[in-house]
């Protein structure tokens, strides 16, 4: 169910073998990532539960179960610019019904993450995904 942009980087994960060459990579995506605008680093968007500034804004197209979802996002440290990063090539364009069946926790355990965060780090990237999960399951209820 993942997209092609997350299968990339599961695929780039498997090429480099050691973890420092990861976390660089994670950083570069983070680096090539549009910043988002101060205007929406406003409360509305922070995701509480991260170590970091971190601020997600969801860009819904459509009404419904059939919406799709995309959203910017930016943080503060290096590291979770890149996993919001990775967040967005596993949910971004995706129906919003669609979004609700991802097991996150699955995909991204495909990439070592999970063994690889910090406890504070694997908190915030529950805490982002527990966000999007909750923006997509409102569109789903029409709200």
């Amino acid at each position: 169910m993942a997209s092609v942009a997350f299968e990339e980087i599961v695929e780039t994960f498997e090429f480099l073998e050691d973890w420092e060459d990861r976390y660089r990579h994670v950083i570069e995506l983070g680096r090539a990532m549009e910043p988002l605008t101060e205007a929406f680093k406003v409360p509305a968007t922070k995701v509480e539960g991260c170590a970091s500034q971190v601020w997600l804004r969801p860009e819904i197209e459509g009404v419904g179960a059939g919406a799709v979802y995309r959203f910017k996002g930016d943080s503060d440290a290096m590291i979770v610019r890149g996993l919001i990063a990775v967040l967005q090539a596993l949910y971004d364009g995706l129906e919003v019904a669609e979004v609700l069946k991802v097991d996150a926790g699955e995909e991204l355990a495909r990439l070592g993450l999970d063994e690889h965060l910090s406890s504070q780090r694997s908190n915030g990237v529950r805490a982002m995904v527990a966000r999007i999960r909750d923006q997509a399951a409102a569109c789903v209820a029409g709200q």
